[in-house]
């Protein structure tokens, strides 16, 4: 038995093809062939003496790249888009694009903040699939006077979608009277479709602007809006040490 042989799926998101959910559809969807043979098993397993085709283009193992960008709103957070909408790739020098990079995540096209790119599937499934929480945290702008009731609120968790959040930290940054609004910093450990907004609006104060400071102790620091930075050694060992 040969112990170097990986799941199939698993070998396409370390080649940098897609996040792992994304490899699992290709393999179903018959776009997968390994030896010459069309895999849709999930099970299957290979090894890197396999030829393997995805839409008939050879994979193979590439050197991983890591970047954090601080992404601007207004963009969508994805690698292409049908209607020609601007993305954050559209960031990103095409140099490095060739590399087959991806965002782990997503951030809404109004929000803007930390947003982590690279070609290593294993970390992307690893930080937005795995049940380990993984911390963001979110600077918030919401509408109305936030009452100390509410701050408990959010923080013991709030029903969204049928299912109560996670208990989350809340801390208030500032209170503008004159404009009727509230700034606050929301750390939370899930990554539910646009969370932070409907956490807020549950208990009242929608949200009018949202930056995401942290994802996994990655920040902008150092970083303008639109700019991006390749990660340190040490940050990406300490992404993977979640």
């Amino acid at each position: 038995m040969d112990d170097n042989r990986e799941r199939l799926q698993k070998y396409m998101a370390s080649c940098g093809v897609a996040s792992r959910r994304k490899c699992e559809e290709y393999i179903k969807d018959g776009r997968v062939v390994v030896n010459g043979n069309i895999i849709t098993e999930m099970g299957y397993k290979v090894s890197k003496n396999d030829i393997i085709l995805v839409d008939g283009k050879e994979i193979s193992k590439e050197e991983y790249k890591y970047y954090v960008l601080y992404k601007p709103t207004g963009y969508i957070t994805t690698v292409t888009d049908d209607l020609n909408r601007r993305t954050v790739m559209d960031l990103i020098d095409k140099n490095e694009k060739q590399q087959r990079i991806f965002p782990i995540g997503r951030l809404d096209y109004d929000t803007s903040g930390v947003l982590l790119l690279t070609n290593d599937g294993t970390l992307s499934y690893k930080l937005t699939r795995s049940q380990k929480e993984v911390e963001k945290i979110y600077q918030v702008r919401i509408d109305g006077i936030i009452t100390q009731d509410k701050v408990i609120e959010l923080m013991k968790g709030v029903e969204i979608d049928g299912i109560k959040t996670k208990r989350s930290k809340v801390e208030v940054l500032d209170i503008d009277n004159k404009n009727n609004s509230s700034l606050i910093k929301l750390t939370i450990t899930e990554g539910r479709n646009r969370q932070v907004r409907k956490m807020c609006e549950t208990i009242g104060y929608p949200v009018k602007k949202l930056k995401r400071l942290s994802f996994a102790g990655i920040t902008l620091e150092g970083l303008r809006v639109g700019e991006y930075r390749s990660l340190k050694p040490h940050e990406v060992k300490k992404l993977y040490s979640l």
